[in-house]
């Protein structure tokens, strides 16, 4: 399996199944509510999780969709970002990796932006 069809996003309060492979929670802030056990969590990424200040203009807003993904790859492409970046693509290319995030609507969520750089990559 090649590193882009093992990549997989679910929600971090979905029941980890074994096709997960590697789980990474690649959100900046703990997820609500659920345990560190409960999460089983392989990694938790928060070197590539868009900036709080991104975050927060934002807030899952559908219609800021387009100019968020544009802003968090800016700030993907940035040096601080590139070994994390690197390191996801690494788990990719070793088996399964699920990136994992609280996000409710997760078709607009940072994940998919992320999931098309790590491909790109």
């Amino acid at each position: 399996m090649s590193a882009k069809n093992a990549l997989r996003v679910r929600r971090v309060y979905e029941t980890p199944e074994p096709a997960d492979g590697a789980r990474v929670l690649v959100d900046r802030l703990w997820p609500r509510g659920l345990s560190k056990a409960d999460a089983r969590l392989t990694e938790w990424c928060k070197d590539v999780a868009p900036s709080s200040e991104l975050r927060r203009w934002f807030h899952h807003e559908g219609p800021k969709f387009a100019e968020f993904a544009e802003r968090y790859r800016e700030e993907l492409a940035r040096e601080a970002a590139r070994p994390a970046l690197e390191g996801l693509r690494e788990r990719a290319g070793q088996g399964p990796l699920t990136l994992l995030t609280a996000a409710k609507d997760v078709s607009v969520s940072h994940v998919n932006v992320l999931i098309e750089v790590l491909r790109e990559g």
